[in-house]
């Protein structure tokens, strides 16, 4: 069956969003639990470090290890 075919369950990309809820929460490479306390959370792959900034900010990304993150997000 082609995915295309069923409407009944939408693509995630296209999931309606709300509540302020974060679309890239859904994501691989976003740690929900940053995420969910304010930062970014982006996970680099290739490292396992996380991003702890804002949520949306501007520039690069300023990744920390996993216990690092751990702290900011509780």
């Amino acid at each position: 069956m082609d995915i295309s075919d069923d409407s009944s369950t939408p693509l995630p990309s296209t999931r309606p969003v709300g509540g302020g809820e974060r679309p890239d929460l859904n994501s691989f490479h976003v740690r929900e639990d940053v995420a969910l306390a304010g930062h970014c959370g982006n996970v680099h792959l290739a490292t396992g470090r996380t991003c702890i900034l804002p949520e949306r900010h501007q520039g690069s990304c300023d990744f920390v290890g996993p216990e690092d993150a751990g702290a900011v997000a509780h």
